[in-house]
């Protein structure tokens, strides 16, 4: 294999001398590498709980499956990717301050009316009491 000639290159005088004993201590490197680069996966997967994140998106990733729309992926240009996030965010709580802006100055029109017919009643009741105490005088 091309790892074992390198592996010989750097080694090449002790190659020379025991060919076997060279393939023999490769081949016993090359395994602990192994097992230590697995042992160091599970480790990470342990700590970072990989496992139930793996499980989690493979969940979700079930439940795309009927979807007819593609999946958001990034574009790598990050204000396009903050843009398409949260340019219809934005636009939904427009929407909303919108709807409650009409709301309020309907709600602040009726009590201008209100006010309005309050004030109209006042000036009734004050030509009415100013008839009354005429008369009376």
């Amino acid at each position: 294999s091309c790892s074992y000639q390198r592996f010989v290159n750097c080694y090449r005088c002790f190659y020379k001398l025991q060919p076997q004993l060279t393939r023999s201590i490769y081949d016993q490197f090359i395994s602990q590498l192994q097992a230590s680069i697995k042992e160091e996966i599970q480790e990470v997967k342990n700590e970072g709980n990989l496992e139930g994140l793996f499980n989690s998106l493979d969940k979700i990733v079930e439940e795309a499956k009927d979807r007819e729309e593609p999946a958001w992926r990034p574009s790598g240009i990050p204000e396009d990717d903050v843009r398409s996030a949260m340019v219809p965010y934005l636009l939904k709580h427009r929407s909303y301050l919108r709807r409650v802006l009409r709301e309020k100055e309907e709600e602040n029109r009726k009590m201008a009316e209100s006010v309005l017919m309050g004030r109209n009643r006042i000036a009734e009741l004050q030509q009415l009491i100013q008839a009354r105490q005429q008369a009376w005088q």
